[in-house]
């Protein structure tokens, strides 16, 4: 069964300036970026909503386009994002951990040149389907 994609929406307010756009989000105002046009500014305010958002467990209330007061030559461009995406690019941290296997399956995994750490780390990706 194809996993459900966990997609946001919110509207961030463009404010062009000299040399850039400033972005801010009225339902995130910890979210604020800046890029030097359209596209760049698009894409740091995907990624700065990911990362403010991504570990929330109460998301906030997105805004419709008539709640937003702009002023002149500020626009609204609505972001998506993924947050399970946005996860990932966050460095979760890693802890170190001691285990018991059988001498033959280590000796063979070690002339494999197999790492340890990152099989345990698969094997208990897929086990919890994270």
């Amino acid at each position: 069964m194809k996993r459900q994609k966990n997609i946001v929406i919110y509207p961030a307010v463009f404010d062009p300036d000299v040399g850039g756009i400033n972005v801010t989000f009225p339902d995130v105002p910890e979210a604020i970026t800046f890029g030097k046009n359209d596209n760049d500014a698009a894409y740091y305010a995907n990624d700065v909503l990911g990362l403010v958002l991504a570990n929330r467990k109460n998301l906030p209330k997105s805004s419709t386009f008539k709640d937003i007061n702009l002023t002149d030559g500020q626009y609204v461009v609505m972001i998506a994002v993924d947050l399970d995406e946005a996860k990932k690019k966050i460095k979760s941290p890693t802890v170190r951990k001691n285990t018991t296997i059988p001498a033959d399956l280590d000796e063979k995994a070690r002339e494999a040149g197999i790492n340890f750490s990152e099989v345990l780390t698969e094997a208990l990706k897929a086990k919890l389907g994270a």
